[in-house]
């Protein structure tokens, strides 16, 4: 390839990137976000998939879907409930759009 490499400025939020609506593209960033933080704080506590499932309350294969980023099996309120239930605070901060 010898042609010039075009490059796009991204905005912060991968998939308003790659084509969901503005609302979609929030929603899934914000459960992304604590998918993430969830499975850094089990990882960290050295917990098997077994101990941090029964932590949380949820069965194993559920844990699995977690860790493997299954965004779409799990709510925005479901991983409010998980991340409280991991020991962390949730907060949230809204702010008039740009």
């Amino acid at each position: 390839m010898s042609g010039k490499v075009k490059m796009v400025v991204g905005s912060n939020n991968v998939f308003r990137d790659i084509g969901f609506s503005e609302d979609e593209a929030q929603n899934l960033l914000l459960r992304t976000d604590l998918m993430i933080a969830i499975e850094r704080c089990l990882r960290k506590a050295g917990l098997s998939q077994t101990e941090a499932a029964k932590k949380l309350g949820i069965a194993q294969p559920r844990l699995s879907d977690l860790f493997r980023h299954r965004i779409e099996r799990f709510s925005l309120d479901a991983l409010v409930v998980l991340a409280a239930k991991a020991g962390l605070s949730v907060r949230m901060s809204v702010k008039k759009a740009a």
